[in-house]
């Protein structure tokens, strides 16, 4: 049975852990080959090892130009060209306006924003015409939660991007999409937020229970695969509702 991907090259950035380890996966399950980077090694050979076939697993730091430099030598190297881009690194912690520092900032935007954009930039020599870019935003840049102004607006600034970069790619048919997840299951925020907090999110659902990793996975899947090749320059939602209501 022929996958939605296959002999497709894909490359997830942040790909060890919660919904970029599922879409790897699934991407995998596809039939493409599938590079992942993340910051530290003993996270990376677990991920590759679950992933268990056609992975390369690459350390570095979506945020480290030379570490990009490094990840995409290795896939010039190995496969020679790209046809799936998920920029999915990204991180935020919380801070009122008050309490955001330079520090703050510059580690915020410096990963969500600042490394996506090169992210993209630095995988376009080996993209292939017509393929897919996607980025990870979050339903946050279009709420207003308190404390993830900074977090939000970084996020937010993706969609500015892929309205930009599709008109300069058109010529490649290169597509360009923001998916939008919304309150997800994931062992980060697990880490970031106590029981109440978690709860507190569930209740803005109007499923009333968070998403799962898999639900992000099949969403990435469809704009990576030519089920949405006359999709361009979308923000797609994957929140249950929550930024619609």
């Amino acid at each position: 049975m022929m996958g939605k991907l296959d002999g497709k090259i894909a490359v997830i950035t942040g790909g060890t852990s919660g919904m970029a380890l599922a879409t790897a996966q699934l991407f995998v399950a596809e039939g493409a080959y599938v590079f992942i980077s993340g910051r530290r090694q003993e996270t990376l050979d677990k991920a590759v090892k679950l992933i268990g076939r056609n992975v390369t697993g690459v350390q570095g730091d979506a945020a480290s130009l030379d570490d990009l430099d490094r990840l995409f030598d290795t896939v010039r190297r190995e496969k020679g060209k790209i046809d799936v881009l998920f920029a999915s690194a990204g991180s935020g912690e919380s801070a009122n306006i008050g309490d955001v520092t330079e520090k703050h900032f510059d580690t915020v935007f410096g990963l969500n924003t600042r490394g996506t954009l090169f992210t993209v930039q630095k995988a376009l020599p080996l993209f292939n015409d017509g393929g897919s870019i996607i980025m990870n935003g979050s339903m946050a840049a279009v709420k207003g939660f308190p404390g993830f102004g900074v977090y939000s607006a970084s996020k937010a600034a993706l969609r500015s991007f892929a309205r930009t970069w599709l008109n300069e790619l058109k010529d490649r048919r290169i597509r360009v999409n923001v998916l939008h997840p919304g309150q997800i299951h994931t062992p980060i925020q697990e880490q970031l937020f106590d029981a109440e907090t978690i709860k507190q999110f569930e209740s803005l659902i109007p499923r009333g229970e968070m998403g799962s990793s898999e639900e992000i996975a099949t969403a990435a899947l469809f704009l990576a695969s030519d089920d949405s090749t006359y999709v361009n320059g979308i923000e797609l939602f994957v929140d249950g509702g929550t930024s619609a209501i």
